[in-house]
């Protein structure tokens, strides 16, 4: 019997050719993957021949209780994210449920977040410092939301938007434009990197006023740069304070 393992592993955009070398490794040796159901739909056609453990969105909980329960069986289970799997992913969950399971070894694997592969769409928005920012209020009150949000502002941080807006959630990216024009310019340069990776691949670059008549959905992540950030041929460039930039 193989040893009671369960991996936590971030695949990226879903694309094999877009997953690190370790995270494909993992997929290719593990017994099962165990995942939301369209992140195992994405890697299924890559890897047909394994056992797939599914739940729909919002059920989190129930989907790391049943990997873990898998792997205290004697399996070797891949509980895979999207991105990456410490990035408003899998592996806070899975490693503070892994107590119940003390037989179990965890291991937790990179991936590719989208901030990073968006930013490569988009040019370099993030060359300086940054933050990420979940708009979704579903475990987090929407009032320390737009506190994260006025201080990324006030820090004169690139700000990177993840969970725009979902069938649920419509106009919160517009409600969290207005609180960012509160402190910020209208014509703040801004990007939008949709479906990436993926097909329906598409990046736009727009000002903070424009973004904010966006209609975005989950598969959007939301670019806002600082002050030295600028539309450079299509390509959102933020300075990094080199003197050939000045």
């Amino acid at each position: 019997m193989k040893n009671k393992k369960l991996w936590v592993v971030g695949i990226g955009p879903g694309k094999i050719e877009e997953m690190t070398i370790r995270a494909k490794d993992v997929l290719a040796e593990c017994d099962v993957i165990a995942g939301y159901t369209v992140y195992c739909n994405l890697v299924m056609p890559y890897f047909p021949e394994k056992d797939y453990i599914s739940t729909p969105m919002m059920q989190e909980e129930k989907r790391v209780q049943m990997a873990l329960e898998k792997a205290d069986e004697g399996y070797e289970v891949a509980l895979i994210c999207s991105g990456d799997a410490g990035v408003y992913g899998m592996a806070g969950l899975a490693l503070a449920a892994s107590k119940d399971y003390p037989q179990v070894e965890v291991e937790v694997i990179p991936g590719v977040t989208a901030a990073l592969s968006g930013a490569a769409l988009l040019g370099a928005p993030l060359i300086h410092d940054f933050c990420l920012i979940s708009l979704s209020d579903r475990l987090t009150p929407m009032e320390l939301i737009e506190k994260r949000l006025r201080a990324a502002a006030d820090a004169d941080m690139v700000i990177v938007l993840y969970n725009p807006e979902s069938k649920s959630r419509s106009g919160y990216l517009a409600h969290a434009c207005d609180v960012l024009l509160e402190k910020l310019p209208g014509d703040r340069v801004c990007g939008i990197a949709r479906n990436i990776g993926r097909d329906g691949e598409v990046k736009e670059i727009m000002t903070l006023e424009k973004l904010k008549e966006y209609s975005a959905d989950m598969f959007s992540t939301v670019f806002i740069g600082n002050s030295s950030t600028q539309n450079i041929d299509d390509f959102m460039v933020t300075a990094r304070g080199y003197k050939s930039e000045q």
